[in-house]
């Protein structure tokens, strides 16, 4: 343990203070010599003579008085090993403080949740992150567009379903759709739908009904951010841009981590969506992702947020008029 700069008497000096005293030195003469007073040398003798080491002692109490009872680290431990959720969900689903959660949990040497597979639960390489962050002050600042394609499921379930030995390997491709992603800069409101494509014109079509969606919330869009894909450089998405005085930008090429909100939402639409389950079709996947980006705008804890649902940063978690309008 490191000594304070400006401590008089080190493990040594303890221990020479209290052989002085045991040798029949006067105690408040050896603490005079010293440079300490007569209460710090008794204190030594002290505990030499119960036995106890000359160094510090830890500053953490003896006992705790809120101490997090065993059953409820357990019940923290089983619900993020089962359900794999961060410390602001698992306090939802457990009762228990989000802090203290995220204690727990690195008491317990879990993984980081990127570091898991959402299906299996087994520990994975974590790739390369950024460090450079930043928010808008009000909704619709920004908004981040993304499109990634989604394999489809095949009649009957995928490997996951069926196991990869039950596939017949020559004849497992169901092909793939495109998921549209939107996230709004400041309030990490989303809004998402699974199409055929990503040509210009489903792209146009998409951004509609997206500016749309922020639009019956109230919240005007000023600025889109998409990559360089073709469809987002075409004259027709644009110029449909344009006409509604919304303006466009790109991400660096090869810089994916510029569009860090939404390549994140992507990630929590795969961990908490695309691969929850083992889905038996692609049709019963496809259903639920509207109710999934409605509990994610409305009643799951989002840490960017304070642990309020992201729709507390425009409406109001509680305006049951403007979720049902």
């Amino acid at each position: 343990m490191s000594q304070h700069p400006n401590a008089r008497l080190t493990p040594w000096g303890r221990q020479r203070l209290v052989e002085r005293i045991e040798a029949g030195e006067a105690v408040g003469e050896a603490a005079r010599q010293m440079g300490v007073s007569r209460q710090t040398a008794s204190k030594w003798v002290a505990r030499a003579r119960r036995g106890e080491p000359l160094s510090d002692r830890p500053s953490r109490p003896a006992r705790l008085g809120r101490l997090t009872a065993p059953e409820d680290e357990a019940r923290v431990v089983e619900a993020r090993t089962s359900l794999l959720l961060a410390p602001h969900a698992l306090s939802a689903v457990t009762g228990v403080p989000a802090r203290t959660c995220a204690r727990i949990v690195a008491r317990a040497g879990l993984p980081r949740l990127a570091d898991v597979d959402r299906v299996t639960g087994e520990p994975r390489r974590r790739g390369p992150v950024t460090r450079v962050r930043y928010e808008r002050e009000r909704p619709g600042e920004l908004l981040h567009v993304d499109v990634k394609k989604v394999a489809r499921i095949p009649d009957g379930g995928g490997w996951r379903a069926r196991g990869a030995s039950e596939l017949d390997h020559g004849h497992t491709s169901a092909g793939t759709a495109c998921l549209h992603v939107a996230v709004d800069d400041r309030s990490r409101a989303a809004y998402a739908e699974l199409l055929p494509d990503e040509r210009k014109e489903t792209c146009v079509a998409f951004m509609g009904r997206c500016l749309g969606f922020f639009e019956g919330m109230g919240v005007a869009v000023e600025r889109v951010m998409t990559d360089n894909g073709p469809a987002y450089h075409s004259r027709l998405f644009n110029e449909f841009l344009s006409s509604g005085g919304v303006r466009h930008k790109y991400t660096r090429p090869y810089s994916p981590w510029q569009n860090g909100k939404v390549e994140r939402m992507n990630q929590t639409l795969a961990r908490e969506w695309q691969y929850v389950r083992a889905w038996e079709s692609e049709a019963s996947r496809a259903d639920a992702l509207e109710a999934f980006i409605d509990h994610y705008n409305w009643e799951r804890p989002h840490s960017a947020c304070g642990g309020l649902p992201p729709m507390s940063r425009i409406v109001g978690v509680n305006n049951v008029m403007a979720r049902n309008s």
